[in-house]
């Protein structure tokens, strides 16, 4: 009899530490699976930031063409609205249009571009004609 009782109690603790070793993997498991799925929704909300997902402006609508961050809390952003291209300034006081650009053209299907005429650059001086001009010699 005395054998059959020391097998229960050395069994025991074997039992124990296989539930225990069970338990760690499913709570491991768990917490990859949450990571991953916090992981996914972080990476598709950069992806949808960095593909700027909005819906087309209406015709004659406004539109964002560009902006740029000037310091914490204001921006200068260029709209189209319309035809009419307006440059504003965004701050904490408010919106302030800074400046209107005339309409863009409106190029004929099939007509050419327009070319613009080439920058002619004025003749440089050297380092050493400019040091002796600025010294007066």
């Amino acid at each position: 009899m005395n054998s059959g009782v020391d097998a229960v109690a050395f069994a025991a603790p074997a039992a124990a530490s296989d539930a225990a070793a069970n338990g760690l993997v499913g709570a491991s498991q768990v917490s990859i699976a949450l990571l991953l799925v916090i992981a996914a929704i972080f990476g598709l909300a950069w992806l949808l930031r960095r593909l700027k997902v909005l819906p087309a402006a209406a015709p004659g609508g406004i539109e964002v063409l560009s902006q740029v961050a000037l310091g914490a809390r204001e921006r200068a952003v260029l709209l189209r609205i319309g035809r009419e291209r307006v440059l504003v300034g965004i701050s904490g006081g408010g919106v302030h249009p800074l400046l209107v650009l005339a309409a863009e053209p409106v190029a004929e299907p099939g007509a050419a571009l327009p070319v613009a005429a080439p920058v002619v650059k004025p003749e440089s001086a050297s380092f050493a004609d400019l040091l002796r001009r600025s010294l007066g010699r």
